[in-house]
């Protein structure tokens, strides 16, 4: 079992923002934003200072992650290469392909974090440790993104 992945596949996804004199919608449509098929939503918010969220890596789960309100830093990792991503508006999220690590943190005091996912939630179709990934990967052992 391989998975073919690429960086390249880690995208910004601009939604649709509508701003006007009363203020914003931003709407987030499947098939038009979100690349996949939408079987869960859900929202990480009033995360204690200085706690990580994530730290996993899904084996069949595409997700769409963005801050609906505050911001975020977002650690995404193919096991051999880190990039950070934050998370500051609302009218974009990133678009995170299944077996990439990802950890999220630097959660400021009123953040709400949303992600739209393309599986119901199941643990067992995860990785939950750095070495299980790295070994489900073939690769070398190092330390953790974020260490």
């Amino acid at each position: 079992w391989f998975v073919s992945m690429n960086f390249d596949e880690v995208r910004w996804i601009d939604f649709h923002d509508n701003k006007d004199d009363r203020g914003r919608l931003t709407a987030i449509e499947e098939d038009e934003h979100i690349p996949f098929t939408i079987k869960r939503i859900f929202y990480v918010h009033q995360v204690k200072p200085d706690t990580n969220r994530g730290g996993h890596a899904h084996i069949d789960t595409d997700q769409v992650i963005t801050s609906v309100n505050g911001r975020l830093k977002v650690d995404i990792s193919d096991g051999k290469t880190m990039r950070t991503y934050a998370l500051d508006s609302p009218a974009r999220g990133i678009f995170v392909p299944r077996m990439f690590w990802i950890r999220l943190y630097d959660f400021s005091e009123s953040a709400v974090c949303l992600v739209l996912a393309s599986t119901k939630y199941d643990m067992k179709r995860s990785y939950r440790t750095w070495d299980d990934y790295l070994t489900a990967r073939g690769l070398a052992f190092t330390k953790p993104p974020g260490e």
